[in-house]
């Protein structure tokens, strides 16, 4: 897969969503900034329909189906933010749905994915494979699975989010330095490094995730997608997914990326700070990329660092517990 066949279907994607998903802002706080020790740049998924990302690579591959398939309806399997952007969208485009969930979703996520009218099917992520049980419910009923993170139309759709990064950007008059973005099976990771580096070819990028569940880091030291094989025990559970995927991963090893994680304290620290200086709410998966600048602070001292608050649908308990901490 090319640099430039990837960086155009991010075009298309872009032409085909216009007017249809949020351009989201990029936030800026010099409280922030000096907390962080470098000049943060935050581009606000969180305000993105659905709270998340996630609606745009869903979209744009709802969009790419024919009629036929959308008659008949479409099937996701997530821990919640992608299942609510299927949700949506297939809401928007008028098309039946089926979201499979963990028995453990975030009770939020699973509301938020029934408001939309899906049907909800559960598993258990101790002894079934989400995908296997996807499948089986598909097959009979000629659903057409959407799937998270490895698919063209939903790396594309996620890029989106970095034309237009790179856009505001420029409008900014700001070179970065380094990208961060939280990743799980590395849809939003891929397609926002391919369109950053599209436009700022020196840009460092990295991915974020949870530590003990570091997948996409282990992927890109062994060169093949590997697995977390135990279900997580982690708040950032939006990425803390089992699988990382293999498209993603060719797309992030083309461009040099590197890894870092954060534990479940860097998180709730690093929401707190979003809600504190920018007063924009984050889930723990959703911060993680800003929880590395904090706990990283020597390796981006001084420079333009730019990331994606990927997500804000947090669980309140959670978000109490962010809030009660002393920055």
């Amino acid at each position: 897969m090319s640099s430039e066949l990837l960086y155009s279907s991010i075009e298309r994607a872009a032409q085909r969503l216009a007017g249809r998903v949020v351009r989201t802002p990029v936030l800026r706080s010099p409280m922030l900034d000096k907390l962080a020790g470098c000049r943060v740049f935050v581009k606000a998924e969180a305000l993105q329909h659905t709270g998340a990302f996630k609606y745009r690579g869903a979209l744009n591959k709802l969009l790419s189906l024919d009629e036929g398939a959308l008659r008949r309806g479409v099937i996701a399997y997530s821990a919640g933010n992608h299942g609510h952007a299927v949700a949506a969208a297939a809401f928007a485009v008028g098309c039946p749905a089926v979201i499979v969930l963990p028995s453990n979703a975030v009770k939020v996520k699973v509301d938020n994915c029934r408001w939309w009218g899906a049907e909800i099917v559960t598993y258990d992520p101790a002894t079934e494979n989400r995908d296997e049980v996807a499948r089986a419910v598909a097959a009979p009923r000629g659903l057409t699975l959407i799937p998270p993170f490895d698919d063209p139309e939903v790396m594309a759709g996620q890029g989106t989010c970095g034309i237009e990064l790179a856009e505001q950007l420029r409008d900014m008059d700001v070179r970065p330095d380094a990208l961060l973005l939280n990743c799980s099976g590395g849809g939003l990771a891929s397609g926002v490094t391919e369109a950053m580096k599209h436009a700022y070819p020196g840009v460092e990028p990295y991915v974020v995730e949870p530590s003990g569940y570091d997948k996409m880091a282990r992927s890109l030291l062994a060169g093949t997608p590997q697995a977390n094989h135990e279900v997580p025990k982690t708040i950032l559970d939006g990425i803390a997914g089992p699988v990382a995927g293999a498209r993603p991963l060719a797309v992030l090893q083309r461009h040099g990326a590197k890894a870092l994680s954060v534990e479940d304290a860097d998180a709730l620290q690093a929401m707190a700070a979003s809600f504190r200086f920018l007063k924009l709410v984050m889930e723990p998966g959703g911060a993680a990329s800003l929880a590395a600048v904090l706990k990283h602070r020597p390796r981006f001292e001084g420079r333009n660092v730019v990331l994606v608050a990927s997500g804000g649908n947090v669980d309140p308990a959670v978000f109490e517990r962010a809030l009660k901490i002393e920055l």
